[in-house]
């Protein structure tokens, strides 16, 4: 055999040998993908919630004392002044919620229901149509970013916590790292919906060991802690990158695939804004109505109320992180059943009454330690009273109870309903609390939240749900019957 004879086998060889791996690689990719989306299936969807509840709670406590730390090294270091432009600037991303316009909401459904994300035509054209109204949004809020600290105005917007030295250049670098990650932070979106929640919640707990890395170096370096807020920017971004990069293995070559179309003005997209606008109502609307608590009880109450109100608050609230978890692992579970016009593996009234049971639990023990905790987190300077508590541990249970409803109800239709009722509650829920302030103190925003809740949430969803179970089980077993 000549050189050239062998020099061409070896080629050959090689090219076999490639062409074996990609399709061993591609035949694991498919196995991975079909043993994580294993949602149609009883165990696969508790196997999801437990991980994603499990995880969440693990989560939580190591969070909390990393936070702890992170607040101690600033102060101590660099004074409170520092800290409090460092909550401030961290508090941008809150104000604005619905800078992505609730464009996931329509990549969470796509994919869910894709039969085969790898090659999936549809997600591939709303993943084209979000990528270019994304690029939009991170163009919009790096140029505002811009344009606020060129004319000078961070200061009169976020006022005097804002240091004179790097108070607005911080601020800048912030809300334009808030920017570019709006380009990328859909991965996550695309994970959860894959079935890998637990991922997800895993990879944000990144967050904090992050910035307290980032705080170290800025110390050991001597320099200022000015842009302490930056480093927490940049570590959500580096979150984000991870989770596109896990995302894009698990579903190749579609990301990539839908990249190159969204570049291209030939190709046109999918529609997506049937979705996205009822989420985006969402993601402003709720908010007002379930965070001004605090700025009510300010403005109508005491100051005695508000701490009341603050603590018991931040004792009750890791229960509904870990309910809304878990309640979010659920949404896949749905959006894929009914993509394929079956019933659920889970019924949406079951896992109401073991959210709502499992939260009933966890807020009687809170209820029951309420009195140490308040005296470990105020020194025994605030008191909770028990009708606060008992307030608290009801609404805990309202809203457990209602995510299982709201997660079946995330098509386009459904998000329209939910959207209009709390356009709705907003108006009932603050008049409530208001007017009720005056008579019954701290319990006056819970019971609000709770009469909202129960009235343009729950019932609604619960009875939209029964009505679509109904039908969904005519149009099965109608076929049977006449065969």
């Amino acid at each position: 055999m000549n050189v050239g004879t062998q020099e061409r086998t070896r080629r050959e060889l090689r090219s076999d040998s490639r062409r074996s791996d990609e399709r061993h690689d591609g035949d694991g990719r498919r196995k991975g993908i079909a043993q994580i989306r294993d949602l149609g299936s009883r165990r696969g969807t508790v196997l999801s919630l437990l991980s994603s509840a499990g995880a969440r709670f693990l989560v939580l406590p190591v969070s909390a004392i990393l936070g702890i730390v992170v607040t101690r090294l600033i102060i101590d270091h660099f004074g409170i002044d520092t800290y409090a432009q460092y909550i401030l600037l961290v508090g941008i991303a809150g104000l604005i919620p619905f800078s992505d316009l609730g464009l996931t909401a329509a990549i969470m459904n796509a994919v869910a229901g894709a039969e085969d994300p790898r090659h999936d035509n549809n997600l591939r054209l709303v993943l084209v149509s979000c990528l270019r109204l994304l690029a939009g949004c991170c163009l919009v809020v790096v140029s505002v970013a811009l344009i606020l600290y060129a004319t000078g105005i961070w200061p009169t917007l976020l006022g005097s916590a804002l240091t004179p030295e790097t108070g607005a250049l911080a601020a800048t670098l912030c809300l334009a790292v808030f920017g570019f990650n709006l380009l990328i932070a859909f991965g996550q979106r695309i994970l959860a919906a894959l079935g890998m929640n637990v991922v997800v919640v895993l990879l944000s707990a990144l967050q904090t060991p992050i910035v307290l890395l980032a705080l170290w170096i800025m110390i050991q370096l001597g320099t200022g802690g000015g842009y302490i807020a930056v480093a927490s920017y940049l570590a959500t971004a580096l979150i984000s990158g991870l989770a596109i990069l896990i995302a894009a293995r698990m579903i190749n070559p579609m990301l990539r695939t839908a990249l190159r179309g969204a570049v291209d003005r030939k190709v046109k997209g999918a529609r997506v804004f049937n979705t996205a606008w009822p989420m985006l109502i969402q993601m402003i609307a709720l908010p007002i109505a379930m965070s001004s608590d605090r700025l009510v009880l300010s403005l109508v109450g005491t100051v005695s109320d508000l701490t009341q109100y603050s603590l018991a608050n931040q004792i009750f609230s890791p229960v509904l992180a870990v309910v809304t978890t878990a309640g979010f692992a659920l949404w896949p579970v749905f959006a894929k059943a009914r993509s394929a016009g079956t019933k659920a593996p889970v019924s949406p009234g079951k896992m109401s009454l073991v959210f709502a049971g499992a939260a009933a639990l966890a807020a009687l023990i809170l209820s029951a330690a309420s009195g140490w905790l308040s005296d470990v987190a105020s020194g025994g300077k605030i008191h909770l009273d028990a009708p606060l508590l008992w307030a608290f541990g009801v609404f805990i249970v309202i809203q457990s109870a209602k995510y299982p409803y709201g997660m079946y109800l995330t098509d386009a239709s459904g998000l329209r309903f939910q959207a209009f009722f709390i356009l709705g509650m907003l108006p009932v829920n603050l008049g409530l609390t208001i007017s009720l302030i005056p008579v019954l103190g701290a319990v006056a925003p819970v019971l609000g939240s709770i009469v909202g809740v129960v009235f343009f949430q729950l019932i609604p969803n619960w009875v939209l749900v029964r009505r679509r179970l109904a039908a969904l089980e005519t149009r099965t077993v109608t076929p049977e019957a006449a065969s």
